[in-house]
């Protein structure tokens, strides 16, 4: 089954959105296997950002994420990642589409409260990145039937 690696940064869990972040995910319909809140390092805040560490903004992403609390959680369910994508919504928040988390709560690219991964192969890597194997539980969601036909 698909995972991907949603955070809520400091700015979402500042304005406590956790709960309706949360629940747009549940909503939907996904499982969620993994979740802790935690204060991130600058190692680890380096990691994540490795992809943008020749840019002029890297300075400025590794000091917010380290600002405050993130809620970082594994999501699992058909197409997870590409939904997750759609669910958050366009990076710059002014041009999400509403309906969408940063469309709806977002006004700025550097507060734009969550971060989700943009490709399967992301996912694993952001997913081995912030837990370990034993923080996450494999579980099945009894309304997994009524949410996604399986094939015989």
């Amino acid at each position: 089954m698909e995972r991907t690696f949603i955070a809520i940064k400091p700015d979402g869990v500042q304005r406590g959105l956790v709960g309706q972040i949360i629940g747009r995910f549940e909503t939907k319909g996904f499982t969620l296997v993994g979740l802790k809140i935690i204060s991130v390092t600058q190692k680890l805040a380096e990691q994540h950002y490795d992809v943008h560490k020749e840019k002029p903004f890297f300075s400025g992403l590794i000091e917010f994420i380290t600002s405050g609390p993130v809620v970082a959680m594994v999501w699992e369910g058909e197409g997870v990642v590409a939904s997750g994508r759609k669910i958050i919504g366009a990076t710059n928040p002014l041009s999400a589409e509403p309906g969408t988390i940063r469309g709806d709560y977002g006004i700025s690219v550097g507060r734009n409260l969550i971060h989700g991964s943009d490709a399967i192969e992301t996912a694993q890597k952001e997913i081995s990145l912030w837990f370990k194997e034993e923080e996450l539980v494999s579980w099945e969601l009894t309304l997994s039937t009524w949410i996604v036909e399986k094939n015989s």
